[in-house]
């Protein structure tokens, strides 16, 4: 039996996952923004347990792992899913609005990290999980500063699997495309600034998003599944792209940034000093 923390199990993929690993014979101990989800801790009374956590907040954290490691005996596997989008031009995000962000998606996750990581350590054992992003591989004009925080988890994600790796620590970055959860609804805020100049390219992103919504291929609960197979695996993937817009996006940037680096080889090699 596998003891879960993950955060943000109110809705979308972080409730998908918290059932999947429940319907399994799991223990999950989630954090929603509500004290309590009697329909959550219904489904496994004494192994589905609900936290109130402020992200932002680090002692409000570092008291909620406490409490999980009492409630699980320790946290096995920690899942960094709360966080929510921002679309707009980069021009049209104000700092405020970046700030508010990234101290969900980024700090918040970091300050989870910090806090389950004395105990990881200590049982020389544990996996982390971040949920990030296809935005965290391919940048999309109208979602700038969305992508930027899942880029910094992505960085953060694969900076910590090498430094925990001798401690027997695993870390996974999870990077789904479109899924049919709340994200471009109840999980999605416009800029404040309106900038018309914007209308043609980087507000496609505001109208593609909510005009698909609850049009996503992605299948929260299959994403789900795939989450438990590729963290269950003898060797857990570092990387891990869901769904096949993820693929595509990913596919085509990675693939972009390769052929840059070949076509201007030359150049990047001309700036070393000439032997006397």
């Amino acid at each position: 039996m596998t003891s879960w923390l993950i955060t943000g199990i109110g809705a979308g993929l972080g409730r998908a996952l918290a059932q999947a690993a429940l319907a399994r014979g799991d223990t999950v101990v989630g954090t929603t923004r509500k004290a309590t989800d009697e329909a959550f801790t219904g489904l496994a009374p004494g192994r589905a347990h609900v936290l109130s956590v402020d992200l932002t907040n680090q002692a409000s954290v570092h008291e909620a792992v406490a409490r999980a490691e009492e409630l699980t005996g320790g946290i096995d596997r920690l899942v960094n899913n709360a966080g929510y989008g921002m679309i707009g031009a980069i021009e049209e995000v104000s700092i405020a609005e970046a700030r508010a962000l990234f101290e969900i998606n980024v700090f918040g996750a970091m300050r989870m990290i910090q806090a389950v990581l004395p105990a990881m350590r200590a049982r020389r054992a544990g996996h982390i999980v971040n949920v990030t992003s296809v935005s965290g591989h391919a940048p999309w004009a109208g979602t700038g500063i969305y992508g930027a925080s899942k880029y910094a988890l992505e960085c953060l994600g694969q900076t910590l699997a090498q430094e925990v790796a001798p401690m027997n620590i695993r870390v996974t970055n999870v990077a789904p495309g479109g899924m049919r959860t709340e994200f471009a609804a109840a999980g999605l805020r416009i800029a404040g600034k309106d900038i018309a100049d914007y209308d043609e390219v980087a507000h496609f992103a505001r109208r593609s998003l909510t005009e698909n919504a609850g049009k996503e291929k992605g299948d929260p609960r299959r994403a789900a599944a795939a989450i438990l197979t590729a963290l269950d695996a003898p060797e857990p993937p570092l990387n891990l792209l869901l769904g096949e817009d993820a693929l595509h996006y990913a596919t085509d940037q990675h693939a972009f940034v390769a052929a840059q680096i070949k076509q201007w080889e030359a150049l990047s090699l001309s700036i070393a000093f000439e032997d006397a």
